[in-house]
């Protein structure tokens, strides 16, 4: 190696930190003699784009050089953003770089300039190395010879070239699948021919189906699928229940939404003369009837979870299974998987259980049923009224302990849509949670932590459902907001605990800033996933979780279940222990994904018919209150949860800046401030549910 080689070699073994002239010739001994030719050789390495000098002067490795793959991800604007693996930040992509790259396609990809001060870190395209997009769903637009598609995604920033030729039997307007033929080059748009039409946006129900089209949601189950499905038996066999443990005769029951279809989970409670409690929680065992390797299961890991859209929804599993056999209606046989949790009263758990079981569930309940009997004594037999309160009393119980170690609640406002009898939304409500919702969410949560920790300790592979941490630069950035809002937000990053956000939560209550720094602090904290890994879960302050509750709807509780299983029963073996180890390491990153496309989903349905009962209401005025702030205008949610957007073009009174580190919008001549939490009277001006936006206009502050 010469000694211009040797001295490239350690800029760059020590790329992220730049060193000064005279210390790289002090770390690689260069002598006095040496220094006119250590200069030359620095400058040829520099003239050659090697390697740069900051402004610091300060000479470092120049990552144009290499080259990374990683996934574009698009925006309206023509700009983009790449995610790699190899880096904790997203790389920020102008029009002229990003080639043809399009929503989704993964990349390989150059790094043009590291980030500094207020500038992102920069990097252009070189390479399209997977196409992600080759279906695209969108609005038909048409001309005299030819037309265009304008995709649903706004994250797909160009309209795709529809030749006469091309466009089957669409319409002008109508909604259409469309496949790419040629992804454009040089600024071209790019062209494609219409697979499907799917008709008018308003109906039969084409709003919603568009979505499952835009997101490629399997709503068909295949045909070996449902032939597997016809060889279940509706009923239970004798045989079926050997080796279970029958508890038909104990109180029972199961809680959930009025129009809940798929009941997975039921329990019970006993108050012991020891002043303890045994919480029973029994879990539909899925696993019995989706055996490893079937198409059934197949077709379910692919599904990975079920999509409850709007008016619709798409399951993982068939409805003869997720509303049928496996649901746990009262009155029936059932086969389940049970823990059983004895917990003092400081709700610890001093002892626990797990069988495999059969149950008959007593009594079908409702959220709203429940909270009536708890809230307003609403008649109803004596010993489900005393199972209701000793369930109540539990998991205050619970909550309180949860509380206390850290647990994160964050109470931001859900939505019930009431439609007419064409899917047609009628009226919005907010969605309260009640004591109902949170006397199951207490008993699943207490289930799934104590399931992850029995198999941690027993050291077999499990799919966890970890929180991670979150990212330093994330806590910088909310130190400095929630100083300038009046508060102190003692954490280190050495030493990161959810116990610090909760005692923020509890000082800020009842401050007229209490929604922008919960707002602001949700979007500090990572994204939970699924892991092979047991990282813990940060928002729960838990140090075990998995997802175990939930098998007819979510494929990870499946696998929990299978491990449970062959735990309980002493099934497994190093060979069953490899096997998990490679099954769990493909499906946390399968299931995770899948989550992630199931809520984009969801929130896409919800949004258009929300846009759609809007509709209804232009020209009308509401009060609301900013719910987010932009750089482009700001965002209002309504009491009913309908968000829309105030653009700065129409807020004529002056010209608004965005503050982006204190999320305040500031009139450049007035100094006029708009920040989240501020109430606000708008009026309706616009309304459309296949863009999924509703425009307002603002009259005043409030």
């Amino acid at each position: 190696m010469n000694r211009k080689e040797k001295i490239y070699n350690f800029i760059k073994d020590n790329q992220l930190t730049p060193f000064t002239f005279n210390e790289i010739a002090l770390m690689l001994g260069v002598n006095s003699d040496d220094m006119e030719e250590f200069d030359k050789l620095l400058h040829e390495l520099l003239s050659e784009k090697k390697i740069i000098l900051t402004k610091k002067k300060r000479y470092k490795y120049n990552r144009q050089n290499d080259l990374f793959q990683g996934v574009f991800t698009g925006h309206d604007k023509g700009f983009g953003f790449i995610s790699c693996p190899e880096f904790d930040k997203d790389f920020f992509v102008s029009p002229s770089d990003k080639k043809n790259a399009l929503n989704g396609d993964v990349v390989r990809f150059k790094i043009l300039s590291d980030a500094e001060g207020d500038k992102r870190t920069l990097a252009a395209v070189v390479e399209i190395v997977e196409r992600k997009n080759i279906t695209v769903v969108g609005t038909y637009i048409k001309n005299k010879n030819f037309g265009f598609v304008i995709a649903d995604d706004k994250k797909f920033d160009k309209d795709i070239y529809i030749p006469g030729k091309n466009r089957s039997t669409a319409n002008d307007g109508d909604k259409v699948v469309c496949t790419i033929l040629d992804y454009g080059k040089n600024g071209k748009n790019p062209e494609g021919i219409i697979t499907e039409v799917l008709g008018d946006f308003f109906e039969d129900g084409n709003d919603v189906l568009s979505v499952i089209k835009k997101y490629e949601l399997p709503y068909i189950f295949p045909p070996k699928v449902m032939k597997e499905v016809e060889c279940i038996s509706s009923g239970i066999s004798e045989k079926e229940l050997q080796d279970r443990v029958n508890l038909t005769e104990k109180m029972i029951i199961t809680i959930d939404g009025a129009d809940a279809k798929d009941l997975d989970d039921a329990i019970s409670v006993e108050k012991n003369s020891d002043n303890t409690y045994t919480l029973g929680v029994h879990i539909a065992d899925v696993s019995h009837y989706v055996k490893e390797g079937t198409s059934l299961d197949k077709e379910a890991y692919k599904r990975g979870t079920s999509v409850y859209l709007a008016d619709r929804v798409v399951p993982m599993l068939p409805k003869e299974l997720s509303n049928g056999i496996c649901s746990l209606h009262p009155d029936v046989l059932r086969l389940t998987l049970s823990v059983f949790m004895k917990i003092n009263n400081k709700g610890e758990i001093v002892d626990y259980d797990f069988v495999s079981s059969y149950i008959k569930s007593k009594y079908r309940l409702t959220y709203d049923f429940v909270t009536k009997v708890l809230e307003d004594n609403e008649g109803c037999p004596d010993e489900l009224k005393m199972l209701l309160h000793n369930m109540k009393e539990l998991a205050l119980l619970l909550r309180c302990k949860r509380q206390k170690r850290g647990s994160l609640d964050f109470d931001f406002p859900e939505c019930k849509i009431i439609y007419d009898e064409n899917n047609f939304p009628v009226d919005i409500k907010r969605y309260s949670m009640t004591i109902a919702n949170n006397i199951i969410e207490e008993f699943m949560l207490l289930a799934n932590e104590t399931v992850a920790e029995h198999i941690y300790w027993q050291n077999y592979p499990l799919i966890y459902r970890i929180h991670e941490q979150p990212d330093p630069d994330k806590i910088d950035k909310f130190k400095i907001f929630i100083k300038n809002m009046g508060y102190v937000f003692k954490v280190s990053h050495e030493e990161i605990h959810p116990k610090s956000y909760l005692d923020l939560l509890e000082k800020i209550k009842g401050d007229k800033n209490e929604r922008i720094i919960q707002t602001v602090m949700l979007r500090s904290l990572m994204k939970a996933k699924y892991s092979p890994e047991n990282k813990g879960h940060f928002g729960l302050a838990s140090k075990f979780y998995c997802h175990f509750t939930s098998p007819i709807r979510r494929y990870p509780d499946l696998i929990v279940h299978r491990v449970l299983k062959d735990s309980i029963t002493g099934k497994i073996d190093e060979a069953r222990i490899d096997f998990f180890d490679a099954f769990i390491s493909k499906a946390s990153e399968h299931t995770s994904e899948r989550e992630r496309i199931a809520e984009s989903a969801e929130r896409d349905t919800v949004d258009i018919k929300k846009a759609e009962y809007m509709m209804e209401k232009i020209g009308e005025e509401f009060e609301g209150v900013i719910s987010s702030v932009t750089n482009f205008g700001i965002f209002v949610e309504l009491d009913n949860t309908v968000e829309g957007l105030v653009r700065y073009e129409y807020m004529r009174d002056d010209y608004y800046i965005y503050d982006d580190t204190n999320y305040i919008a500031i009139g450049e001549r007035t100094g006029k401030k708009y920040k989240i939490g501020d109430g606000v009277m708008v009026r309706v001006i616009d309304s459309n549910p296949q863009l999924m936006e509703v425009d307002f206009q603002l009259i005043k502050k409030i």
